[in-house]
């Protein structure tokens, strides 16, 4: 989990902090939204969380990592049963990427999508 915070200067009006929680969040929802994304996926204690309180957690199934040439991030996620994989996860890729720029100036230097699951519609 990467705790250091991305900072602008405005001389004239002062600084901007962005907490790495905010781009977990962006990338969370943007994911979500691609078409054939089942879900993204958490870790046990925050689908238990989630369970027991009601609450969406937006940073289930993403992780930023600093490296030498910048921020990387990793999407765990499930997708629905008989969608193209590799299309879903290049519309993963381009849309989390498209969406941190947009709402951050920030440039990802890599966006990895791991499938770790299919799942049917059928219950």
């Amino acid at each position: 989990m990467v705790k250091q915070a991305k900072t602008y200067n405005h001389d004239k009006l002062g600084d901007i902090e962005l907490a790495p929680e905010v781009l977990e969040v962006i990338s969370n929802i943007a994911a979500n939204e691609v078409s054939g994304v089942y879900a993204l996926k958490g870790t046990f204690s925050t689908d238990m969380k989630a369970l027991f309180t009601n609450q969406m957690n937006y940073k289930k199934g993403v992780q930023l990592s600093y490296e030498q040439d910048g921020i990387n991030l990793d999407v765990y996620c499930n997708l629905n049963l008989g969608v193209n994989v590799p299309k879903v996860a290049l519309e993963i890729q381009e849309r989390v990427k498209e969406q941190i720029y947009h709402m951050t100036d920030i440039e990802l230097s890599e966006v990895n999508v791991h499938i770790v699951s299919m799942v049917s519609d059928k219950v």
